[in-house]
Formats: C-alpha cells, structure tokens, sequence
C-alpha cells in the first residue's frame, strides 16, 4: 500500500489509496477506490476539522469538484498530538486518476485555515 503525506501549518495528512477490485467492473468502466486518512495535530492546541474539499481527475476526463461539511458526516476535535483516522471511497468511470485538496480547520479562537491534501494516484493495476 502507497503513502502519501504533506504538512502544513503542523497539521500532517497522510492518504493511503488501494483499489478494491471485488467492487470495480472493467466492462461497466467501474472502477472502485477505498482511502484511509489519518489526520495529526502537531500544534500546540487543538483545531477543528471543518470542511473538505476534493479535486478528483480522470484520465481523459473533466476533473470533479466535491466540497462540504467535515468528513464522513464528522467535524472532529483534534487534539494535540492526537490523530484523526477516517476512511472513504471513490468510484471512477477509468481504471486511473487522482485526487487532491483540502480540509479547512479552524483553531479555539475562531481562526481559520486550509490544510493541504496530498495528491495520490488511483491506478486499478497498481494500488
């Protein structure tokens, strides 16, 4: 299984993609992807995950925006030092793509900030 990581403003996320194969049908062009989060606080108060947002490209297609409201139906506390884990799927109509984006935090005293998501591949052949 492929990690990847980014860190940004003491908040690091690391994605790990892998292709479920009993869910995907090559001749329905239906390609199904799980991807485990885990979210950590490496600041010195907690923050509040807020929002998501998420760029999902095709190969040979227009990308997909998805945005809203925390990450599977949750606005976590995260704590300092702790991590947050989540997990998540995407189908695709192509057997490879991508997804990138972000989360918007907000700290105790109501600032707010975007926090990167890694881009990670989606291959059918690989993950």
């Amino acid at each position: 299984m492929l990690h990847y990581t980014s860190v940004t403003e003491d908040i690091s996320v690391t994605v790990s993609p892998v292709y479920l194969d009993a869910e995907s049908s090559y001749f329905l062009d239906r390609f199904a992807f799980a991807y485990y989060v885990m979210i950590t606080n490496h600041r010195r108060n907690p923050v509040r995950l807020l929002r998501r947002y998420w760029n999902i490209q095709e190969k040979d297609q227009a990308p997909r925006e998805v945005e809203g409201r925390g990450v599977v139906g949750q606005q976590p506390l995260i704590h300092p030092g702790e991590s947050y884990h989540y997990n998540s799927f995407c189908i695709l109509n192509s057997f490879e793509g991508s997804m990138e984006g972000n989360y918007t935090m907000e700290t105790e005293g109501g600032d707010k900030f975007l926090v990167e998501i890694p881009k990670f591949d989606l291959k059918a052949r690989v993950n």
